[in-house]
């Protein structure tokens, strides 16, 4: 196994570091916000102990980042395949584009979490939040899940305002009765309670985040979901055009 102390080293000479390690294991300790560590990569398995800073694993292709702390804006930019695994909490943006590959979170996202998420194939893409997100949350989604528990916060509302603008594609999920969607959710977007169908869609999702934070699955699932789609009935089209 490589490790690596980060400390006040510059993200660029971290980022070779990482990039040209033989080893496939490798630690990263003490890191103090250095950006785009695993940015690209596969084949490796990076546990980073501290605070790494914006898209980290971007453009993932493969490896498993694990974080021992929080993480800063846009982590998993447009990755492609692999999991990043968060400890502690998620800023801004996460998961961004991505295009396939898991993002497991234990505590709360930020704004923005799933913007602009597509999938692809038979590799959608996964954000699993175990506390709450913030505002626009799903926002012009087109593809995979995103799946909030809840859990994990102290904020008092599993989602933030304007849940799903621009939504026209993939599945949310929000373990939460249907009284508690915000009203500021647009009309383009429908939430439904979730069904066992539904649910089974989501099963092994749950189970790996239950595997990785050594949560109770039973304790999650007793609990009502309510899945959000794209509404047909409602299209976007007279939002820019004049009919």
């Amino acid at each position: 196994m490589m490790k690596i102390t980060a400390g006040s080293m510059h993200f660029k000479d971290l980022n070779n570091l990482v990039r040209q390690a033989q080893d496939s294991n490798i630690t990263i300790d003490n890191c103090m916000g250095q950006r785009y560590i695993g940015a690209a990569s596969n084949g490796k398995k990076i546990t980073i102990n501290g605070t790494p800073g914006n898209a980290l694993g971007c453009y993932l292709d493969g490896s498993d980042i694990i974080v021992k702390g929080n993480a800063q804006d846009a982590t998993g930019d447009t990755m492609n395949t692999g999991r990043i695994i968060v400890h502690g909490n998620c800023g801004d943006t996460t998961g961004y584009g991505m295009r396939g590959g898991k993002i497991f979170a234990h505590g709360d996202s930020g704004y923005r979490t799933g913007i602009h998420m597509k999938s692809y194939l038979d590799n959608p893409p996964v954000v699993v939040i175990g506390g709450a997100a913030g505002t626009f949350l799903g926002e012009y989604q087109a593809g995979g899940y995103i799946i909030v528990l809840g859990m994990n916060t102290k904020k008092k509302s599993i989602v933030g305002n304007f849940c799903g603008t621009g939504m026209h594609g993939g599945k949310m999920f929000l373990r939460c009765s249907l009284k508690d969607i915000p009203s500021s959710m647009p009309v383009q977007v429908k939430a439904e309670a979730a069904t066992k169908d539904d649910m089974a869609e989501i099963d092994g999702y749950i189970a790996e985040y239950c595997k990785l934070f050594k949560e109770d699955k039973d304790q999650i699932l007793n609990h009502e979901f309510v899945v959000i789609t794209p509404n047909s009935a409602n299209p976007y089209h007279n939002l820019y055009v004049h009919i």
